[in-house]
């Protein structure tokens, strides 16, 4: 966006409101007089917090922020992230309490008590040990989603080695590039994993990848699929190592700023960039925002987040944050239509689960698949159901909160990024009256604000850019190995605030609506309209259930509105023609105005989508506009361009 756009167009109105249940309100772990605490001692709100865990010697600061971006939190206290996940719930009584109910995609499942992880995370820790890591080093882990993953995870934590969790589906080169980064000396990984019914390798990746990476020395192997893979002299089997193991292990403290994992996301630059997050502030916040946000009871409630462990939502709301917590969880291996497409419900079914999480993209994809599928599974079970990942469309909000949620579960819409570490803006289940697409407002100790081009606080009503105001606890400390990039990135953009690139805005109310990337924004005749409120309003026509709008160059507007659409599966035949095109043309311009109507729609069988669920709308616009489409390597699925250039003849324009 140029220096002159100071704001982004408010178009999108919702007026539905639906209040906490009673009865969740009567025994919410967190009020509202929690905002009042922590607006008047923020960082006595966070001491309150931090007090959550075991720490093995107290702070003596809870937050350095003398040299601005970096920040120190809990200064000079220590702790153990694996003691405070595991071990101390098995001291307090809890050892048969279950940690994981694990499922295959096969089928097969593995129950893990806390009393169970406890020695099997002791175990890891002394084969890390005898494999040559010591505290401080780096460990690559590139895995599927079996329990092994979580159980490297907390050996690292244990030991104090900084972990980098590589997503299972990254190429050769991509995991290369972060083992050279961080200059790891293991990688944890499996000869491969299930996906969609079969066999899916990761071994021979790991192979070509360190061909050429002199810092690694072993390479530790998990057996889970038994397909055959090539051995080398540095590889070492888990079966042969971990499990011979003294099952006992003492945990040692480390200081809270102690370096606990490097994350990687992609970079404009191409060079990715490898988030660092430390030790007590991070589990502070993740502990903290698990408990408020899902009003979490561990002692009753099962609680399943869907994400892949490979993201951050997998780091800190399938491990961390649960595990300190003494959550029971839920955790799957496979994909949602693996053998059938109700297998996530009927997984819920099994397990009892109360608390479900996942991402707005999975949640559009079951809308068009068609309600009857989750309607044939009990899923009574559920009373708070979340989002993740991206904005929700408010007719997929709806859906999700009728089709699972049985118009009973309050939705918690929730904003945060790799780098923030855990959730900051959210709805509270048993507090607020939960708006269809609106994240809502920052929760109790986050200060977060929509600001023009100048960093002045918009009015209600206004539009423009998502920063935050306050350090706080769980924040990236750094860019691994580069905190020149680190400022540059994150703080340059306004003076003293963080703001990493979301285009938002705030309602009458004053409420936060995300409006995706500013670089997704499109200008169209001087107006800054946001992509997410064009997608949302052609997923709110009754035929739609997916839509991806990119802005294309136009000689007469500046840019275009292109779209591109899936129907849902009730839609009839009729989605193919003129007549429907024209409908869903004028629907957009009856929800936003005439200054949203969309020049082109296209009626697409799938969009182009990442692993984690992303749609790369960098080859929306190359299709939009005419050019050859660009690097496809990163999509889950890289047919999917070959099948929306087969459909470009259905391409229709406005007169």
């Amino acid at each position: 966006m140029s220096e002159s756009q100071e704001t982004l167009s408010n178009l999108l109105q919702e007026t539905r409101r639906f209040p906490p249940p009673a009865e969740l309100a009567e025994s919410a772990n967190v009020t509202a007089e929690a905002y009042e605490r922590a607006a008047a001692d923020r960082l006595g709100f966070w001491a309150e917090q931090a007090d959550r865990l075991t720490w093995t010697k107290r702070w003596d600061d809870v937050l350095d922020w003398s040299n601005p971006p970096f920040a120190k939190w809990f200064v000079g206290g220590e702790l153990n992230i694996a003691y405070n996940c595991v071990d101390r719930h098995v001291e307090n009584g809890h050892g048969d309490r279950v940690a994981y109910h694990w499922e295959g995609e096969p089928g097969d499942a593995r129950t893990l008590t806390y009393a169970d992880l406890q020695k099997e995370v002791a175990k890891a820790s002394n084969a890390l040990l005898e494999l040559g890591v010591r505290k401080g080093d780096r460990v690559a882990i590139y895995m599927p989603m079996i329990p092994e993953l979580p159980i490297s995870m907390l050996a690292c934590a244990r030991i104090g080695a900084t972990h980098s969790v590589v997503f299972g589906g990254f190429s050769a080169d991509a995991l290369r590039t972060r083992i050279d980064d961080a200059a790891a000396k293991l990688v944890i990984t499996a000869d491969g994993g299930y996906r969609r019914g079969k066999p899916s390798a990761l071994k021979p990746t790991v192979d070509e990848a360190v061909q050429s990476t002199p810092s690694v020395e072993k390479v530790l192997v998990v057996r889970r699929t038994g397909e055959p893979v090539a051995e080398h002299e540095r590889d070492v089997w888990w079966h042969d190592v971990v499990e011979r193991q003294n099952d006992t292990h003492t945990a040692e403290p480390h200081d809270s700023e102690h370096p606990l994992y490097i994350l990687y996301t992609s970079g404009t630059t191409g060079k990715p960039k490898g988030i660092l997050h430390t030790t007590g502030g991070y589990l502070t916040q993740v502990a903290y925002t698990h408990h408020a946000v899902f009003d979490l009871k561990p002692e009753t409630d099962v609680y399943w987040c869907s994400a892949d462990i490979g993201w951050v939502t997998g780091h800190s709301y399938i491990v961390y944050g649960p595990l300190a917590n003494g959550a029971t969880s839920v955790m799957y291996e496979g994909t949602p239509d693996t053998p059938h497409r109700g297998r996530w419900w009927e997984i819920i079914q099994k397990y009892k689960v109360s608390i479900f999480y996942t991402a707005p993209t999975a949640i559009r994809t079951f809308m068009k698949w068609g309600d009857d599928i989750p309607a044939q599974y009990d899923l009574s079970s559920l009373r708070v159901i979340g989002s993740v990942g991206e904005p929700i469309n408010p007719e997929a909000y709806v859906w999700y909160r009728e089709h699972i949620g049985a118009s009973r579960c309050p939705v918690v819409d929730t904003w945060w990024q790799t780098e923030t570490g855990a959730i900051m803006i959210s709805p509270l289940p048993g507090v607020t009256a939960g708006k269809p697409g609106a994240a809502m407002r920052p929760l109790p100790g986050i200060a977060a604000d929509v600001v023009d081009d100048q960093a002045r606080p918009v009015p209600n009503g206004g539009g423009g850019f998502l920063t935050l105001q306050e350090p706080w606890p769980s924040m990236l400390r750094t860019i691994w190995g580069d905190d020149e990039r680190y400022v540059k990135t994150y703080w340059s953009r306004f003076e003293g605030l963080y703001f990493a690139g979301d285009g938002a805005k705030k309602d009458e109310d004053g409420d936060i609506w995300l409006l995706g990337r500013v670089d997704d924004v499109m200008l169209v005749s001087g107006h800054n309209i946001s992509t997410t409120e064009v997608e949302s309003a052609l997923v709110s026509h009754p035929k739609v259930a997916e839509a991806a709008v990119v802005g294309a160059t136009d000689p007469v507007t500046g840019q275009a509105i292109v779209a591109f659409v899936i129907p849902r599966g009730s839609a009839g035949e009729d989605v193919e023609g003129e007549d429907f095109l024209k409908e869903l043309r004028n629907h957009v311009a009856h929800t936003l105005g005439p200054i949203a109507k969309p020049r082109q729609i296209m009626i697409v069988p799938e969009l182009p989508k990442t692993r984690s669920g992303k749609i790369m709308r960098r080859l929306l616009r190359d299709v939009a506009e005419n050019r050859s489409v660009g690097d496809v390597t990163t999509l889950a699925d890289s047919t999917v361009m070959n099948l929306i250039s087969e459909k470009l003849p259905s391409a229709k324009s406005e007169d």
